[in-house]
């Protein structure tokens, strides 16, 4: 009886090692493309968290120049009193003022002698 070799010829072996070779790859770029895609994921939270950050702390920042301004700004100073502008403290000033007005015509010789009881307290 002859006997056959049982073991694979050149090109069987050719044949399996282009499979295995080429299922490596296969699986190897799998690998790696996961990778890659989980290392882009980490990144685009590490940069979503990095801008979040820095948009609270720049608003902190403008509440707190806000703030500040706010505080350092003056007060609206009060009007003045018109009446005391116009008319001054001292009565005789007061007086001589009114007796001009008389003269220039601005006064008639009732206004004048009634301001001039007004401000005389008669």
């Amino acid at each position: 009886m002859i006997r056959r070799n049982r073991r694979p010829g050149l090109l069987g072996t050719a044949a399996r090692t282009a499979v295995i070779a080429g299922t490596a790859t296969k699986v190897s770029g799998s690998v790696a493309a996961k990778q890659q895609a989980a290392a882009s994921q980490e990144q685009e939270l590490a940069f979503a968290r990095a801008q979040a950050q820095e948009a609270a702390i720049n608003d902190a920042a403008a509440r707190a120049v806000a703030a500040q301004q706010a505080a350092v700004a003056p007060a609206p100073a009060a009007p003045a009193p018109v009446a005391a502008a116009e008319a001054p403290a001292d009565p005789l000033a007061q007086l001589e003022r009114l007796a001009a007005l008389h003269e220039k015509g601005l006064l008639s010789v009732e206004e004048f002698t009634a301001a001039k009881a007004k401000l005389l307290g008669l």
